[in-house]
């Protein structure tokens, strides 16, 4: 791994059913993620996603290229929120590599250019 080396995930379009699964999962059943009356009263047009399925969906970038036991560090900051029906795309790319870690740049980003998370991981690069 060396510097400037990316990692790109695609997520498929985030669905009511996508939102239901994530809450029903996490436990995270805040009504505005799946209640689209809710969503309005707040003053939405629709629910949007759980932030932290897009911090899932982060973890599976980095799991899917190094064992978990490897992750050294992992951090976010929401940015955005995810509407439904959005496309997600999660990329990382590596900023540094050092005595044996990589530091890897991480985001979200939607079809439209919107950021909706940043953050950033320290992964072991041999055990």
């Amino acid at each position: 791994m060396d510097v400037g080396d990316t990692l790109e995930l695609g997520v498929p379009a985030i669905s009511r059913t996508t939102l239901a699964l994530f809450a029903g999962a996490s436990g995270d059943h805040n009504p505005i993620h799946i209640d689209l009356d809710v969503a309005r009263g707040a003053g939405l047009d629709d629910v949007f996603a759980h932030g932290m399925l897009s911090m899932a969906y982060l973890g599976r970038l980095l799991t899917d290229r190094f064992p978990q036991e490897r992750i050294r560090s992992y951090r976010v900051r929401f940015t955005a929120i995810t509407p439904v029906h959005a496309q997600p795309t999660c990329t990382g790319r590596v900023t540094a590599v050092a005595d044996g870690l990589a530091t890897i740049e991480l985001a979200v980003t939607l079809a439209d250019g919107t950021t909706t998370l940043t953050g950033d991981a320290v992964v072991a690069l041999d055990h």
